[in-house]
């Protein structure tokens, strides 16, 4: 399922940066990293989470809890990337924020 929601979160992010295109090339490169800062984080996210097997709820928790954790810590990381040190527009990189978040809660909702 991560696969699959990763796929739908790239391609919807592609079709953001297309738009944005027509602004020029750091808007479009913008709108990629902030559909890229989602995505990545949540592929983290879904290795810390599911991948320990079978184990006591404690621990099943705390392994969820550590994946939403770093999930954010990356979005944020690449945030801080784009906005500081890329000096990437802001509105783009907040809208491909937003569209891989907004793609990765319909893709849940698909089986």
């Amino acid at each position: 399922m991560a696969r699959k929601t990763l796929a739908w979160q790239a391609a919807a992010t592609v079709l953001l940066a297309l738009a944005f295109l027509v602004q020029g090339v750091s808007h479009a490169l913008s709108a990629l990293v902030g559909g890229l800062a989602i995505g990545l984080g949540g592929l983290v996210a879904a290795r810390l989470m599911v991948g320990g097997g079978i184990q006591p709820a404690g621990a099943v928790l705390l392994r969820w809890f550590i994946g939403a954790t770093v999930k954010w810590v990356v979005v944020c990381a690449v945030l801080l990337l784009g906005l500081v040190v890329w000096r990437l527009p802001p509105l783009p990189l907040l809208l491909g924020m937003v569209t891989g978040l907004a793609t990765q809660m319909y893709a849940m909702t698909r089986r």
